[in-house]
């Protein structure tokens, strides 16, 4: 058989052909059975791009597709298929990926996109957006997954997103911040201040119980009362009230349920409707789904809310048919977690002026209380917890931890500052002086 020759007497190898206009064609076929072609103006050229693609079809890939496709569809790929993401979740991950994603760096074709792009991007957004480690963790939940499941549909070689958030957590120094729970004098600090003050001792139930149980705000807002067990001491974790971004930046809030015949109707009522404020779905974990027995305190401060209430009306607010909410607003309504960190800081900022005028009246150092959001007061609990038992499983449970290396971390910490305290004790009472 006679070597073909382009028009300068250079042999043509299969699948190699030379255009009236002089340019050279390499057809090819890909995995999927697609008849392609690539062009160059010269031959050299042309077998460069030959190289990567038969060395592209000897691995498995598909580089054809790859160039055709972008990141925005490949990502509502493999959106599509998380059947096992809640509502809610979905909801958010949509509206982070719409609003700095879709415009922008989604448009891109991902076989153009390097580990440089992804960098750049991401510093991009740390830059002119202002984001921070978590809102970052986000952005790159959805972006390498979404790459993931390229590379193992024969996409791409390589995961463009690997390591990126590394260097990047590297260079900023993002180290994930300890909580720092209350310590004893600051806990009573904050208690007493709220029980003897005309102006916050409405609020004193709900923190007693915040600070009494470990539970989580959501959990706590979404207490109804038919949760509370007075006769046996005990409360019923089964809801989580949440506030969530819609997809269109509305905010809504949602209450969480562990009863699975109600996340069905509620899906049928329509979840995205953004002008209803509360709806029912699945709690945060099923770890989250727990009896937990009342402390003395946490019992009184239940009883003094429900004989509160008996004399002004119970919780008016109805949330997908659900009803009689534990703690509420003067006028009836479900707070929002919003709400609590507001008073907090209102709290703590009341405070700590009182306390440093009382103490350069006493000539005392003050006892200040730090700046602090609600879950802190989950933390101390949890902290008081593990330096008064040493059963991590007791501590998980009660705490609703889906993985015990949370409890571990807890108690590690708690232990570490309580020996400590232990040996100062211990060197006072030997070192007498």
């Amino acid at each position: 058989m006679a070597t073909r020759k382009d028009s300068r007497g250079y042999a043509l190898k299969k699948g190699e052909s030379q255009r009236k206009d002089g340019r050279y064609v390499f057809r090819y076929t890909t995995l999927r059975g697609e008849h392609r072609s690539v062009y160059a103006k010269e031959l050299s050229e042309l077998r460069k791009k030959e190289v990567k693609i038969r060395r592209a079809i000897e691995d498995g890939l598909d580089p054809d597709r790859a160039d055709r496709i972008t990141l925005n569809e490949l990502f509502d790929e493999y959106i599509s298929q998380k059947y096992d993401l809640k509502q809610s979740t979905m909801t958010n991950y949509k509206y982070m990926y719409n609003h700095y994603v879709r415009e922008g760096f989604g448009k891109l074709r991902i076989s153009k996109i390097k580990y440089s792009d992804v960098k750049k991007f991401y510093y991009s957004l740390i830059l002119e957006k202002g984001f921070k480690p978590n809102s970052m963790e986000i952005v790159h939940t959805l972006l390498h997954p979404t790459f993931t499941m390229a590379v193992r549909d024969g996409l791409l070689r390589l995961n463009p997103t690997d390591g990126v958030m590394t260097e990047i957590k590297k260079s900023h120094c993002w180290e994930k911040k300890k909580r720092h729970a209350l310590t004893v004098p600051e806990q009573r600090a904050f208690t007493n201040y709220i029980a003897n003050s005309e102006e916050y001792r409405g609020w004193y139930p709900l923190f007693t119980v915040m600070l009494g149980t470990g539970c989580r705000i959501g959990e706590v807002l979404g207490l109804r009362w038919q949760d509370v067990d007075f006769k046996n001491r005990t409360i019923s974790i089964n809801h989580n009230l949440v506030y969530r971004v819609q997809e269109d930046g509305t905010c809504t809030c949602l209450l969480y349920t562990s009863d699975a015949a109600d996340d069905n109707a509620q899906e049928s009522r329509g979840l995205g409707d953004v002008y209803k404020r509360q709806h029912v779905n699945s709690p945060k974990t099923k770890a989250g789904i727990r009896i937990i027995p009342m402390l003395d305190e946490v019992f009184d401060a239940f009883l003094e809310e429900y004989q509160y209430q008996k004399v002004i009306g119970f919780c008016t607010d109805e949330i997908d048919g659900y009803s009689g909410f534990v703690f509420c607003t003067g006028d009836g309504k479900v707070y929002l977690p919003n709400a609590i960190n507001r008073t907090i800081r209102s709290i703590c900022a009341d405070y700590n002026k009182e306390e440093e005028s009382r103490a350069k009246e006493e000539n005392r150092d003050p006892v200040l209380l730090p700046k602090f959001s609600c879950h802190i007061l989950r933390h101390t609990f949890c902290t008081r917890f593990c330096e008064n038992e040493t059963n991590l499983k007791v501590i998980q449970e009660i705490m609703g931890h889906a993985d015990i290396s949370t409890t571990m971390d807890v108690y590690a910490e708690a232990t570490q500052e309580k020996k400590k305290e232990s040996m100062t004790s211990l060197q006072s009472a030997l070192l007498v002086r």
